[in-house]
Formats: structure tokens, sequence, C-alpha cells
């Protein structure tokens, strides 16, 4: 049995990130997603809008069908 996964090569938040402290973040998805750690990654609001920054993977986890994503936010384009 095989176990659906998606790899993903930039970060899209739809707005659902949560700021743990100062340029920290968590963010949670449904589904299996493997995100590259320690590389830099574009964030974008929703895949079709602009980059709002540039973010590294710090942590992820997988459990019960879900993606935890810590990451640092080291780059902000714009504020909105």
């Amino acid at each position: 049995m095989g176990m659906p996964m998606e790899l993903q090569t930039l970060i899209v938040t739809k707005g659902n990130e949560q700021r743990v402290q100062g340029n920290l973040f968590v963010l949670k998805k449904d589904g299996y997603r493997l995100y590259p750690l320690d590389v830099p990654l574009e964030v974008r609001r929703t895949l079709q809008s602009e980059a709002s920054g540039i973010a590294v993977v710090k942590k992820l986890e997988w459990e019960n069908n879900r993606t935890t994503v810590t990451y640092e936010l080291v780059s902000l384009y714009s504020t909105n």
C-alpha cells in the first residue's frame, strides 16, 4: 500500500500560518507534503499570487494525514 505524498518547492500559506515568535511561523496542511529543510523557498499567499518573501523550513512533522511545517521568514518583500 502506497502513501500519497507531494513534494513542495514553495510555501503556500492561504493565510493559515501562525506566528510562533519573531520570524518563526507554523503552517498546518492536509495530507503528507515534503519540503526541503534549510533551503530558501518562496512564500506565497496563494499559488497564483506574487511571492511575499523567502523562508527556510526548520522543522517538518507528519501525523494523522497532516503536515506541520515550521519555517523562519528570512526576507519579506511586502507587508500585504
